[in-house]
């Protein structure tokens, strides 16, 4: 998941908090290992390698979230793809800063996105692909999933007021610290907004999960243009066009995606879930604005 994971936690017994909060670090660092893309043991790994020449056996835990992954692109209409892999390599995001892709290149990675190439088989817990060169990148879905791992050991330990995040795009808030009704979460105004008012005011969540998708952090510029790292799997091309969505939820699996999915899709996805909160903003000009209600 290439990204740093923290925890706060409140309660009365400093031994007790930490020992619940190794065992739920040792929980994402697990998960890690059975989805890192770039970790070659991996399952991903070994299913990206391997399922275009004859199924592969994954753990029922990664199958299920690979079938939730599925339903998730059929709901947003292909916005969420987890096959997004041959682009973020064609458009050099894959451990890069990213470049303009050779035209052919794109074209032939275009043709290897969507689920259609993905082939589960639920009786065997197997994965196939149709075709060589589908890849497999949980991304914008295995941070959330990890969390929502890490706060179901937390509150099996007994935990019922702490913090988690992962790398600041995901956050989840078991119950409420001592001093409020819940856990405030600020989300960054854009680079060079300047000294302007963030476009989006702090977030409250109480047993719930907050993810912010955003197209700037990996980006490159060519030919008087900006390109972000967020791709839209319908296209092939970069997110131009809004540059943040956040989403609040009770599942951190959830938030993870959708809000990817609404970067990429637009506030038509807004109501997806009942009771979702979120906020999308636009930048037109040099000017950024917010609609949401979030």
């Amino acid at each position: 998941m290439a990204t740093r994971f923290e925890i706060l936690l409140h309660g009365r017994s400093p031994a007790s908090l930490r020992a619940a909060g190794e065992e739920a670090l040792d929980e994402v660092e697990r998960l890690e290992g059975q989805l890192s893309l770039y970790r070659p043991t991996s399952e991903i790994a070994r299913v990206n390698a391997l399922a275009a020449r004859h199924p592969v056996r994954v753990s029922p835990p990664v199958f299920q979230l690979l079938q939730h992954a599925q339903e998730l692109h059929r709901e947003t209409g292909g916005a969420f793809d987890i096959t997004i892999a041959p682009l973020v390599r064609c458009w050099g995001f894959m451990g890069g800063t990213g470049h303009l892709p050779d035209p052919a290149l794109l074209d032939r990675a275009k043709a290897l996105i969507g689920m259609r190439h993905v082939l589960l088989d639920a009786a065997n817990y197997s994965v196939r692909f149709d075709a060589e060169g589908v890849m497999l990148d949980l991304g914008a879905i295995g941070k959330g999933y990890a969390i929502d791992c890490a706060v179901e050991a937390l509150r099996e330990a007994g935990i019922t007021s702490a913090l988690i995040h992962g790398g600041s795009s995901t956050t989840y808030g078991i119950g409420h610290p001592p001093d409020g009704e819940g856990w405030r979460v600020g989300i960054a105004a854009p680079p060079d907004a300047g000294g302007e008012e963030p476009p989006l005011p702090s977030v409250m969540i109480r047993d719930e999960s907050l993810s912010v998708s955003a197209v700037w952090g990996r980006s490159f510029a060519a030919g008087g243009k900006s390109y972000g790292h967020v791709l839209d799997p319908r296209t092939g091309e970069p997110v131009d066009n809004p540059v943040l969505a956040a989403v609040v939820l009770p599942s951190a699996t959830e938030t993870d995606a959708l809000s990817t999915a609404i970067l990429v899709a637009g506030a038509e996805l807004a109501g997806l879930r009942p009771g979702m909160r979120s906020r999308l903003v636009r930048r037109e000009g040099e000017n950024y604005f917010s609609t949401g209600n979030l």
